[in-house]
């Protein structure tokens, strides 16, 4: 028997059950499903966190305090006992770091409230910069002009805001030149940043930034700063990451064998907390899919060993009429991988959909990758091969004689 003709029996006799395989083929396709929507989301949300959250730049790096993101409590308070960094420090690394094209610091304050008038706007993360950060930031203006030495050195009551400040309280007005509220201070509006949009529903434009020493004076000056540094280059950053680390841990007078009391994080190191948090999520929603992949396989073994009993006389009448049983083995075979494989390709359809819907309705992102749908159908076809192989040996191995009795 040719492969072309088994395989048109085998369609023939799907067809002639439809109802049957579409419910055996439910399993594979809920399993397929979920694998495929799974992975369309994560790899939407890895672009999109790599592009939108954590984007650094290739030679940027962060020295802090504690880790930036912290998935442990007990880390987390161990880290708050550690010395806070402080302006001298931030002085010192810029003062001598020969590696770094750039040095700038960073405080932050977030949840504040900006007034003009009697319209305000709240939630807004309040930024207090030294002069470099503007360049090492990369944050771009529509208007105007970011803070810069003169207004760092003499605390000048400045402020550059993002495109919900403008949009919100100067509706239609240029806000340059404009004086607000930022909680309990003034500042005048020296610059409005570009439209950089949301993260994940969250926008990105409700920012303000000052002098960093303006920053104190309103919110004190016990904070811990975050330090940016900026090396020559991809190939040099880490010898500009090792010389503030040596530079940090001098001035700090830490012992050989004492450990850093500050952390130094890249955008790889950012990404990478990501991914083990996506990786472990995927891990665990592919063994929840595994688990209706199998169940799939057991109903299709159910059906074809049913499907066997049903056709026994067929069988019987095939090999006393020639059929080997190599033939009768391939016949079945192929129509439980041709219901695994149906099953497989609306999984894949469905999981698409299910994918798009989801980042259509909400602000979740998703990325259709070309490994995954052509993972899917492997599987799928590999399961139905598998539990498809025993129902096709019995079927082999029957009696012709026996088999033409049978009623």
């Amino acid at each position: 028997m040719s492969l072309g003709e088994a395989a048109k029996i085998a369609t023939a006799s799907l067809w002639a059950h439809k109802l049957r395989t579409v419910l055996t083929l439910l399993g594979v396709v809920i399993g397929v499903t979920s694998v495929i929507a799974v992975v369309s989301l994560i790899g939407g949300l890895n672009a999109y966190v790599a592009d939108k959250v954590f984007n650094l730049g290739a030679d940027v790096f962060l020295v802090s305090r504690g880790p930036l993101v912290t998935l442990n409590v007990d880390d987390y308070m161990k880290t708050q006992k550690r010395r806070k960094l402080k302006m001298d420090d931030y002085e010192f690394v810029r003062d001598n770091c020969k590696s770094c094209t750039a040095i700038g610091a960073e405080l932050t304050h977030g949840n504040s409230k900006v007034q003009y008038g009697t319209d305000y706007i709240e939630n807004t993360n309040v930024m207090g910069w030294t002069e470099e950060m503007p360049d090492l930031e990369n944050y771009d203006l529509d208007s105007g002009r970011h803070i810069n030495l003169t207004d760092v050195a003499h605390r000048s009551p400045v402020c550059t805001v993002g495109y919900d400040i403008q949009d919100k309280l100067f509706p239609g007005v240029d806000a340059v030149g404009k004086e607000i509220r930022i909680d309990t201070a003034l500042c005048q509006i020296i610059g409005v940043g570009k439209k950089l949009g949301t993260v994940f529903g969250a926008s990105r434009d409700n920012w303000v930034e000052m002098p960093i020493t303006s920053f104190q004076k309103i919110y004190g000056s016990d904070d811990s700063l975050t330090i940016w540094g900026k090396g020559q280059g991809v190939a040099t950053m880490q010898q500009s990451m090792d010389e503030v680390r040596s530079l940090l841990r001098g001035k700090r007078h830490l012992s050989y064998s004492t450990a850093d009391d500050f952390e130094i994080e890249t955008n790889d190191s950012f990404l990478s907390i990501w991914s083990s948090i996506s990786g472990s999520f995927f891990v665990i929603t592919v063994a929840i899919a595994s688990i209706s992949l199998v169940v799939g396989g057991i109903v299709i073994m159910n059906i074809m060993l049913v499907s066997v009993t049903e056709r026994t006389r067929e069988i019987g009448l095939r090999k006393s009429l020639g059929a080997r049983q190599k033939d009768i083995r391939l016949q079945f075979l192929i129509e439980s991988s041709m219901i695994a494989a149906l099953g497989g390709l609306c999984g894949v359809i469905l999981g698409i959909i299910f994918a798009k819907i989801l980042t259509a309705t909400t602000a979740l992102p998703s990325a259709v990758e070309p490994w995954s749908v052509l993972m899917g159908m492997i599987v799928a076809t590999s399961v139905g091969v598998f539990f498809g192989v025993y129902p096709a040996s019995k079927a082999a191995q029957l009696d012709p004689v026996v088999a033409l009795r049978s009623e």
